[in-house]
């Protein structure tokens, strides 16, 4: 039960890691006419958590909680570099390294203990936020499955949180769509159990070009 609560908190939109400011390149399809209503979104969503960033940070998570697990320190200083790299635009490395870093540093001063505090004090500077997440999450022995899982289902959460602000979809429409994928994040989730970084991958060109393009946006309230 403690450590269903942990993930609950750690993953909250309360949580000081500042994800009400990023949109994922959200804003742009919305910019561009690619999300324009409630089905629209839905599609753009479940392409994101399939088959692009959703999928590839949940495997990072879970990647690194095996990594702290087996207190393989140079594997997870790898698995970090990796998932840092692999953010195709400025906006989008910014989104991942500044949540990252708010979030391990808000969970020691919150939820401190000896392996999160010794692993961190290896990764200095940028932190990837999928790595955060699963390497406390590790560090606090709550189960890999379960967190992987709920990483999945907060980032769905944010896009259709941020949609609700961008886009011209209402509250209920929003939490319809996100009714309907939650199934798709726990059946993504089983199917990635086991999975290592040879399966990392995605196919969402469309989404990596239109972060670019938020760059130079007119009028935006994202940072991505």
């Amino acid at each position: 039960m403690i450590d269903a609560l942990r993930l609950m908190a750690w993953l909250s939109p309360t949580y000081p890691v500042g994800a009400f400011a990023y949109s994922h390149g959200l804003e742009w399809a919305v910019e561009c006419g690619d999300v324009c209503d409630a089905a629209t979104l839905a599609d753009w969503l479940s392409d994101v958590l399939e088959r692009g960033a959703g999928r590839n940070d949940m495997i990072l998570c879970g990647c690194a909680h095996r990594a702290i697990t087996a207190r393989d320190e140079a594997g997870l200083l790898e698995i970090n570099d990796l998932a840092l790299a692999l953010a195709p635009s400025r906006e989008l490395h910014l989104e991942t390294s500044q949540q990252g870093r708010s979030f391990l540093d808000a969970t020691l001063r919150a939820w401190p203990c000896p392996a999160l505090s010794d692993v961190a004090a290896r990764l200095e500077g940028q932190v990837a936020y999928p790595v955060a997440v699963g390497t406390a999450a590790g560090a606090h022995g709550v189960a890999r499955e379960a967190t992987v899982a709920a990483y999945g289902l907060a980032f769905v959460q944010n896009l259709v949180s941020a949609a609700l602000r961008v886009a011209p979809v209402g509250q209920s429409a929003g939490t319809a769509v996100l009714a309907a994928l939650t199934p798709r994040v726990a059946a993504l989730a089983e199917t990635l159990h086991a999975a290592d970084l040879d399966a990392l991958g995605s196919a969402t060109l469309r989404l990596d070009l239109g972060s670019f393009r938020h760059e130079t946006q007119y009028s935006r309230i994202f940072r991505s």
